[in-house]
């Protein structure tokens, strides 16, 4: 059974905030600057204790803080005790060498304090802003395991260079259910294998986006729920597949808390990173291979290079399935031999990775079900499929997209099973990947539903439509899914 999620009396869920933006150690340097700036007006007697008390914690704060790296967050707070620090140890010299304590009048020391103040402020405020993720709990009854592997397609030429010979690799994460974990277990880093990948990963992502760096260098930081290499959960039964393909420039970590989510109620997902299109792609021989994907400019020529990289992510879909029943069946080295139900697999994607899903699923019939998280279709040989499609979306306009909804309309129409729509109010495009977590709460960016409701729903339809289309559980799909949004059904033969 699954674990209800907390909810508000009027069904929608009750985000627990239960860790604060600034660590312990910045929370003290914080403490310390404020006390700092304070000392100035409490009582006299009292002035010198709190100030050597605040300096002293602030100091040795700031100490440690840099012995364990400074976030670009903590430098107001720095700045602002450092202005305030000079007129505060002041009166402490002068009193010390004898000599007369000269105070500025309170009118001209308020401004001064309350600037100081605005400035220390300014710190919490953007650790706000952007935060060091936290993951929301998977409310699924397994453990989460993960896996990173690298595949070499020895029939594919890779077409993004000229090395003769070259051969298209991919990497792949496999989040699957693993055993509970003993107390103290090592959680898995956010973007990547180890601390150096992720700040690879997460400064190339920063790029890609025109951001600079150091604005998300909080991201980095984090830890997921999962285990690397755990061991795979008891019981000997196969598991349901789930491949996924990330954005545009995206990598195959951005849908982490949904990955999560899944393969706690039982799924194994494994997600793509796709070389020359990622933002950055980093092999187990320590190569970083960057992105080649980028704007001409020419919408035409856009669109055409968005077909052609859905192609090839397409063929890349396809290819990791056949590595995935190869690894069921042993043939290569994993820790999910024997317990991958390949008989039993959705292919999905967020964005441009939407679209190489449902082509994916036309050009390969392996794939049992479809999942497109807000994205574009490019399939230019839109033919009949047998597949159910889920496409999850932000409210879209015909004033805001023109082209968006007949697109998805007229390929969902040729699906010969029933497929759904499902608009979920109150998300933007981001709001389908761990963007809500890390980035500043702008609803036209992450939407308006908060820093997990968000993934929360993603992930609640998500499993709904899993349930029923891979494991036939029975119940009322359309009902389930209508709980979450505005649902359009398109069952075959009528839509079209």
């Amino acid at each position: 059974m699954r674990q209800p999620v907390p909810r508000t009396e009027d069904g929608r869920v009750n985000e627990i905030i239960t860790r604060s933006p600034l660590s312990p150690l910045e929370g003290l340097a914080l403490l310390g600057a404020v006390a700092l700036v304070g000392a100035r007006w409490f009582p006299p007697a009292a002035r010198p204790r709190v100030t050597l008390a605040a300096g002293a914690v602030f100091a040795l704060s700031a100490v440690a803080l840099g012995v364990a790296g400074i976030r670009w967050q903590m430098l107001p707070v720095l700045a602002g005790a450092a202005f305030a620090l000079p007129f505060a140890v002041s009166p402490l010299l002068r009193r010390r060498a004898g000599r007369p304590v000269r105070r500025a009048r309170w009118w001209w020391a308020l401004p001064g304090s309350v600037a100081c103040v605005a400035l220390i402020a300014a710190g919490p405020a953007a650790a706000w802003a952007f935060p060091v993720p936290v993951f929301p709990e998977p409310s699924g009854h397994f453990a989460v395991g993960t896996h990173v592997v690298q595949w070499t397609d020895p029939h594919r030429p890779e077409t993004a260079t000229a090395e003769h010979g070259d051969r298209r690799t991919v990497v792949v994460q496999l989040w699957y259910p693993a055993r509970k974990n003993p107390a103290g277990a090592q959680r898995a880093q956010y973007l990547g294998r180890t601390e150096h990948e992720a700040r690879t990963v997460s400064d190339a992502l920063a790029r890609y986006a025109g951001l600079p760096g150091f604005l998300v260098d909080g991201v980095p930081r984090a830890h997921t729920h999962a285990v690397f290499d755990a061991p795979v959960a008891g019981g000997g039964g196969r598991f349901p597949v789930v491949l996924f393909s990330p954005g545009l420039g995206g990598v195959r970590t951005q849908n982490t808390a949904w990955a999560e989510e899944l393969a706690s109620h039982g799924y194994v997902v494994a997600a793509l990173d796709h070389p020359y299109d990622s933002a950055a792609v980093v092999l187990t021989d320590g190569r970083t291979i960057d992105t080649k994907i980028a704007s001409t400019g020419d919408d035409g020529k856009d669109d055409e290079l968005a077909v052609e990289t859905t192609r090839i992510r397409a063929a890349d879909l396809g290819f990791v399935l056949t590595q995935l029943e190869r690894l069921d069946r042993g043939e290569v080295v994993g820790p999910l031999a024997g317990r991958l139900d390949t008989g039993r697999v959705a292919v999905t994607g967020h964005s441009l990775g939407g679209g190489a899903a449902l082509q994916a699923a036309r050009q390969d019939l392996r794939f049992d079900a479809v999942i497109n998280l807000d994205g574009y279709p490019r399939d230019p040989d839109l033919r009949p499929f047998p597949q159910p499609v889920l496409a999850l979306t932000q409210a879209v306009t015909p004033e805001t997209d023109p082209r968006y909804l007949p697109r998805l309309t007229e390929v969902l129409a040729f699906s010969t099973a029933t497929s759904y729509r499902l608009t979920l109010p109150g998300t933007a495009h981001l709001t389908f990947m761990d963007g809500p977590l890390y980035l500043p709460p702008v609803p036209s960016m992450v939407g308006s539903l908060g820093r997990t409701e968000g993934p929360r729903t993603v992930a609640a339809a998500t499993l709904a439509f899993l349930d029923t289309t891979l494991r036939h559980e029975p119940g009322d799909l359309a009902g389930a899914l209508s709980a979450h949004g505005d649902l359009s059904v398109h069952r075959p033969g009528i839509n079209r």
